[in-house]
């Protein structure tokens, strides 16, 4: 797969993830293991370029001694999850045509 392809589905995957309730990343890397693995180094990569976009934000709390990160999505970041829904409706035909026997 196209490496900018693979960046633009793993950023709406993780904003995905988040959508619903604030997380953190060892979460984070639990609810997409059923779609995906996702190393915590790809993991925080993805996070750091998503807060630097204003797609999601972070705040800190102490949990067993020791501060723990967790992510909020932003408008923007749903505003990207359903930009992506419309951008896949256009690569589903294209991926039809290209598959087309004729």
């Amino acid at each position: 797969m196209d490496a900018q392809m693979r960046r633009g589905l793993l950023d709406v995957c993780v904003l995905a993830a988040i959508k619903n309730e604030d997380s953190y990343g060892y979460k984070i890397i639990k609810d997409l293991k059923p779609v995906l693995e996702l190393s915590e180094s790809t993991l925080y990569t993805i996070l750091k370029r998503l807060e630097e976009a204003n797609m999601l934000v972070v705040r800190s709390t102490e949990f067993d001694g020791r501060l723990r990160k967790y992510y909020h999505i932003t408008p923007s970041g749903l505003k990207r999850i359903e930009d992506f829904k419309e951008e896949w409706k256009e690569l589903t035909g294209v991926y039809s045509f290209i598959m087309e026997e004729k």
